[in-house]
């Protein structure tokens, strides 16, 4: 029996019972935001690949692996594959055994192990595919958060902010040290603004992390002032027994920039050269 040439010759009618019976369970968590047309065009997709492979060739190959990538990339689930091809599988399985108009035991086997024999390859091709490039994905996510995670802004000559948002672990603590001794030999920095407005909790270990970074920022000859002490973090940091007297410390930003400016003997100056108001200079940078 050439299972080949039957499924290419009866190709349409095969899709068809497919698409009959392609309820696309996988997809029931997304159906607010995707479309019955793009869920069409994406089976009709599918469903072309998959009889496509029968041919074999590099096409072909080159046809899976931009599919699996695709769905990867409008975020569907490995399981709309997997639960597309199964379909595909029983539906093919189905239309032989009815076109010969056989039941007989071997027969079922020769047709199943001809079937399995084609998808069985073609489901390894996608998921490696997918897998992949799902992973590449998580990779740039990965890297983009941590560039988010510990920026080191410089703002002037000497002058440079780290704005630390969110809740700090032992992970995002070394990525925290080492951006900001590599800002501060980088850019040439004498005070470094650590602003923890952002930090919901600053607790033993946090202010462990942070006196650490100040420490070593000092070692390459810098300062750190730490800018962003709420109200509520300073009683904590008291009830702790907390000790940061080794560098200054400020309610704000706006504060622990006047105090960088101070300490790298620069001020501001307008364009008509008269000096201006500190305070209403620094409005931009943040409130008291």
């Amino acid at each position: 029996m050439n299972l080949q040439k039957i499924v290419l010759e009866h190709s349409d009618e095969i899709v068809a019972r497919w698409f009959d019976k392609q309820d696309n369970q996988s997809l029931q968590d997304y159906s607010s935001t995707i479309s019955t047309e793009m869920i069409e065009q994406m089976n009709r997709e599918f469903s072309g690949i998959i009889v496509s492979s029968l041919k074999g060739g590099e096409s072909q190959l080159k046809e899976l692996d931009e599919f699996a990538e695709k769905v990867v990339n409008i975020g569907w689930p490995f399981g709309y594959i997997t639960e597309g091809l199964q379909i595909f599988r029983t539906e093919s399985i189905k239309f032989v055994l009815d076109l010969h108009e056989t039941e007989t035991k071997s027969d079922f086997i020769e047709v199943m192990e001809g079937v399995n024999a084609w998808l069985d390859p073609l489901k390894i091709r996608l998921m490696n595919q997918y897998s992949t490039n799902w992973n590449n994905i998580i990779s740039l996510q990965k890297l983009a958060l941590e560039e988010l995670s510990a920026p080191l802004i410089p703002v002037m000559d000497e002058v440079t902010v780290m704005p630390l948002v969110g809740t700090i672990d032992t992970d995002r603590a070394k990525l925290i040290m080492e951006n900001l001794l590599n800002g501060v030999v980088k850019n040439r920095t004498d005070v470094v603004l650590i602003d923890i407005t952002g930090v919901p909790v600053v607790d033993t270990m946090v202010a462990h992390h942070i006196i650490q970074a100040a420490e070593a920022v000092r070692l390459l000859g810098a300062t750190c002032i730490l800018v962003g002490i709420r109200p509520e973090i300073a009683q904590t940091i008291v009830n702790l027994g907390i000790d940061l007297s080794q560098f200054p410390t400020k309610s704000s930003l706006k504060k622990g920039f006047e105090t960088a400016l101070q300490m790298t003997d620069k001020k501001i100056i307008s364009n008509d050269n008269k000096t201006e108001d500190i305070e209403d200079i620094l409005d931009s940078i943040g409130k008291e």
